[in-house]
């Protein structure tokens, strides 16, 4: 049972904290062994150890990594409900040690690849199931921004990893490049130490585990209250109907690809998009090669490459922090749209400049990637991770959201494989490629993906059940023509929104009686009684 429940000793904030510092030490991982990378790859120690790859051969050894990544979340996906959300960690976690160890006492290049797909494969299994354990165990007032904290944290990664390759620059030994790489199993073994004396996750125990005393016991402990509290209650009622309704076939693979009455393919659809998009924004040219970017594109030294990509990288994350803020106030939907609109603009700016190539362009040219990284971090980091869990239905939530981390890393994969020789051979065209996608990301999500911000996980179930009849009351009930171009469940989001905002200042008691509250675009909103 302790396997199962955790520790009796943990139990409210404490407990969700220790559950968040575990699973923001996942994003930690992810995010310190994308960023170690950018300062081996420049380390003439390492290009000798590994025989001086070319610049083609540099590319394929960076992405081996997302190749594991990809059959670790695949794999992930396959016995993740099996194992439930602690154990999958804790099995990613061990995999992250071993690959870690042998990448940093590697003698050639096979070994080398070969230990970068094997810490992928861990990083795949951590970061399939990190965002769906966050998700299941968080309040949904305050999901948001504690998945943000993990986002944060894989910045942290990021950033750490940028600041240990320039100190061990100074070392002029192997040292510069097998210590970084080991570093990284400090936190893979804090994961491992901490994550035995966590509990699984409310859902899963009752769900998959069919054992619903155990569930609310957790339940229990993660609010802070008795089991017999009403809010326990309600929260325990609200799980066992979504479990009912989407327990009425049994769950499979395939219901991946079937609606069941809940639109189900169509939520696993817009899983997989949104992360695979997250990649087609063009980030990792900056995350993976950075002092590369400054090196070759700008002429910098590789001490004043490495540098300066440190402190990008500690912009980047105290740019991070604003996302804290606005991603339940402000939503998903504005925060992707907006700023995948800021990064086109960003990487127009940035090929202009690195075409001019004159000294003040290379000035501007560095404060653009800045400001790329900004708009990236505000919106299209903790946003596309915490998408997939808020939009997937509960029985096919695992399955789904370690498929959609494998699209996630077959994008990387492509952008990290591409980019060195993109670089050197169309030069500053590789920026005006990924400004195009990003347009098309903005209309892709404007267009198709529902607001799934300040919803409980299983109200989401409502969102695509039921019968909806639209009507505009300013435009004489005709929908306007713009809005006719996105898919119906945007439009419906939209709505339903409006309608709880209206409700909730009623029950608050902020409500002025002027019965404005909730109008809007919704004449009728009907939805079956659970």
């Amino acid at each position: 049972m302790f396997l199962k429940t955790g520790s009796p000793m943990l139990h409210g904030p404490i407990l969700i904290a220790a559950i968040t510092s575990v699973c923001s030490s996942g994003f930690l991982l992810f995010g310190y062994d994308q960023g170690v990378m950018s300062g081996i790859v420049i380390s003439h120690y390492w290009l000798s150890s590994m025989g001086h790859p070319s610049t083609l051969m540099v590319g394929t050894i960076t992405a081996l990594y997302d190749v594991g990544a990809f059959f670790g979340a695949i794999s992930a996906a396959f016995t993740a409900e099996y194992l439930g959300r602690k154990r999958t960690l804790l099995l990613g976690a061990s995999i992250v040690v071993v690959g870690a160890v042998l990448m940093g006492a590697a003698v050639e290049r096979i070994q080398f690849m070969v230990a970068r797909v094997i810490t992928g494969i861990g990083i795949g299994y951590i970061t399939s199931v990190t965002p769906v354990y966050q998700s299941e165990i968080s309040a949904a007032a305050q999901r948001g921004w504690q998945v943000c904290c993990q986002l944060t944290t894989m910045l942290f990664g990021l950033m750490l990893a940028y600041w240990i390759n320039y100190g061990a620059y100074f070392r002029n030994s192997d040292f510069q490049w097998r210590f970084p790489l080991l570093f990284q199993c400090v936190f893979a073994v804090y994961i491992l130490v901490v994550t035995v004396w966590l509990p699984d996750t409310p859902r899963w125990l009752m769900r998959r585990d069919g054992n619903e005393e155990r569930g609310v016991l957790v339940l229990a402990r993660l609010r802070g209250r008795e089991r017999g509290d009403p809010v326990v209650q309600r929260e325990k009622e609200d799980i066992l109907r979504a479990i009912a309704i989407e327990s009425k076939e049994e769950g499979t693979w395939g219901d991946l690809f079937r609606d069941n009455g809940i639109g189900a393919n169509k939520r696993f659809y817009l899983a997989l998009g949104i992360q695979f998009m997250q990649q087609m924004s063009g980030i990792n040219i900056v995350t993976y090669y950075a002092p590369t970017l400054f090196q070759d594109s700008l002429g910098m030294s590789q001490e004043r490459s490495l540098l300066l990509g440190c402190f990008l990288q500690l912009f980047y994350i105290i740019a991070s922090f604003l996302t804290w803020w606005t991603i339940d106030r402000v939503g998903r939907r504005k925060l992707f749209i907006s700023n995948a609109l800021g990064m086109c603009l960003v990487l127009v700016l940035e090929a202009i400049c690195v075409a001019i190539n004159t000294p003040a362009s290379s000035i501007a040219a560095v404060v653009f990637v800045f400001a790329f990284e900004a708009c990236f971090t505000w919106g299209w980091m903790a946003t596309v991770w915490i998408y997939p869990p808020e939009i997937l239905p509960l029985k096919t939530r695992a399955k789904g959201a370690s498929l959609a981390a494998a699209a996630d890393f077959l994008g990387n994969f492509l952008v990290v494989e591409i980019t060195p020789p993109a670089l050197k051979n169309i030069g500053y065209k590789t920026y005006i490629i990924f400004a195009v996608l990003n347009v098309a990301n903005a209309i892709i999500v404007w267009a198709f993906y529902p607001e799934t911000a300040g919803q409980t996980l299983e109200s989401v179930d409502n969102l695509f059940v039921g019968e909806w009849v639209e009507e505009d009351e300013g435009l004489g009930g005709k929908v306007p023509l713009g809005r006719k171009a996105q898919w119906s469940m945007v439009r419906r989001a939209r709505a339903m929104r409006k309608l709880n905002k209206g409700r909730m200042s009623v029950e608050n008691g902020l409500d002025d009686g002027s019965g404005e509250a909730g109008k809007g675009s919704i004449q009728h909103v009907e939805v079956p009684s659970r």
